[in-house]
This record gives structure tokens, sequence and C-alpha cells, in this order.
């Protein structure tokens, strides 16, 4: 097997380790700070991988998540992806998308539509150590 980013490493900045998974917040998507990530720690490529409770789980930390960063951040829409496709380790993305960011209403993989708002990024991301100390708490 080639090696694996997400088996070598924690893939972003640490938020949650529990058993079976773990939660960081990605730190490669300037454009994106309230971009987080659930990431199966055993090497596996796709959800159907998992047995049932193992899915669940991973689905009830991935909904967690999801609402934890809609009380905090209130965005225009939550973008929820398992693509795998670069790095085929099971893990979600879960990006809080805003209607002026630069990207919207396409994925933020397709080409950008304007440019960030420097103004606007900065409010989003004083936002991030609250929801990042939310996240942990409820996990632990």
């Amino acid at each position: 097997m080639a090696r694996c980013v997400l088996c070598d490493t924690d893939g972003g900045l640490l938020i949650h380790r529990a058993p079976k998974w773990r939660l960081i917040r990605a730190t490669d998507t300037p454009a994106y700070p309230a971009f987080y990530r659930v990431v199966w720690n055993a090497h596996v490529a796709e959800l159907s991988d998992l047995s049932d409770a193992e899915r669940h789980e991973c689905m009830d930390v991935v909904t967690q998540v999801e609402r934890l960063m809609r009380a905090h951040l209130a965005p225009t829409k939550i973008n929820l992806a398992a693509l795998g496709n670069v790095v085929p380790h099971l893990h979600w993305h879960l990006i809080a998308r805003f209607e002026g960011d630069s990207h919207f209403p396409a994925p933020i993989w397709a080409p950008a539509q304007r440019e960030p708002l420097p103004a606007a990024l900065a409010v989003l991301s004083s936002k991030l150590p609250a929801l990042d100390q939310a996240l942990a708490a409820t996990f632990h």
C-alpha cells in the first residue's frame, strides 16, 4: 500500500481524537477556514467497509459537527462530502458555506466566482476558537 497522509498525520488541526475516529479542522484551505473533517482512524476506503455500529457512530459524529457548525456560524449551507478520490481513506468534509464566499454557489473545488473577502474571513475565523472548544467538549 502506498503511504496514506491520513494514516501518517492527523490531517489538520486536531480538535478531538476518539478510539475510532478523529475530528480535525483543515488548515490547507485559507479561503475556507471553517472546513472540518471527520476522519476514520483505521485505513478503510468506503463507508460500507464499516460495521453497522461503526457506520452509525461515524454518521452521528458528522451530524453533531454539522449541528454545532450551524449553531456557531449560521452558514448559508453546510457542504458534506466523502470523496476519497485523492486520499482513499474514509473521511467526511464538513464545510461552512456563505453566499459571499469565493465559490458560492459552486463547490469549493470548482473555479472561484470571486475573490475572498478578507473582512468576512476575519469575522468567520474569529468564531472558530469557540466552535473548536464546543466541538471538543461535546465529544469528551
